[in-house]
């Protein structure tokens, strides 16, 4: 068994596409961007299905629709989420569950952000969007989960106070040029939306 798969756990968490492959095959992906991709992208399914493409504006490096596509050829239930609207994802993934009704894997990728010389970078904003999903499915009871997911939850829950602050002063916040773009995706739980791909287009949800 590799040791870096993580598949003895329910909950797992790894970071771009190399941390995908390096990943289990699991029941449910939620691709974690934070800034803009999992945000805007939470609000606009709430009003209507957006096309992949067009959905693909929205990620400056393109490493979240990638993401996206790469873990839907696995057969996987692809979500996409963030701070924004974290609660609904967990509830999102135990309907999957209940649905299933089966013990269903759960991988979080968190995208980060590739730098000029296309090396991944870790991204607070990231980090701390799937801790709050993660802390979210612990205490939906789904919480078998890795030591990386661990981590990540209990650190968004020691911050959670100071969600604002920690992504606007990241590199990642200090970098954006819509501050009001930044304050919103730092929102927790402000959009009840869960985008889904289905095919090429994503769609709430339900």
């Amino acid at each position: 068994m590799p040791p870096f798969d993580q598949s003895t756990y329910q909950v797992r968490l790894d970071w771009g596409l190399a941390g995908l492959e390096r990943l289990a095959d699991a029941d449910v992906v939620v691709i974690v961007d934070v800034l803009f991709f999992s945000s805007r992208l939470a609000d606009a399914v709430g009003a209507a299905d957006v096309d992949l493409a067009e959905a693909a504006a929205w990620s400056d490096d393109a490493v979240a629709p990638a993401l996206a596509v790469t873990a839907a050829a696995s057969g996987a239930t692809v979500l996409v989420g963030g701070l924004r609207n974290a609660s609904a994802v967990a509830r999102a993934v135990q309907s999957v569950q209940e649905q299933r009704r089966a013990r269903t894997s759960v991988a979080l990728i968190a995208a980060g952000e590739r730098d000029a010389s296309s090396d991944l970078r870790f991204a607070v904003e990231d980090h701390l969007g799937a801790g709050a999903i993660i802390a979210a499915l612990t205490d939906l009871g789904i919480d078998h989960t890795a030591p990386d997911a661990a981590v990540a939850a209990e650190g968004f829950r020691a911050l959670r106070r100071a969600l604002g602050h920690l992504v606007s002063a990241s590199g990642s916040g200090r970098d954006a040029s819509d501050a009001g773009s930044v304050a919103a995706a730092s929102e927790l739980d402000a959009a009840s939306s869960v985008p889904v791909l289905q095919g090429r287009v994503f769609s709430s949800f339900s």
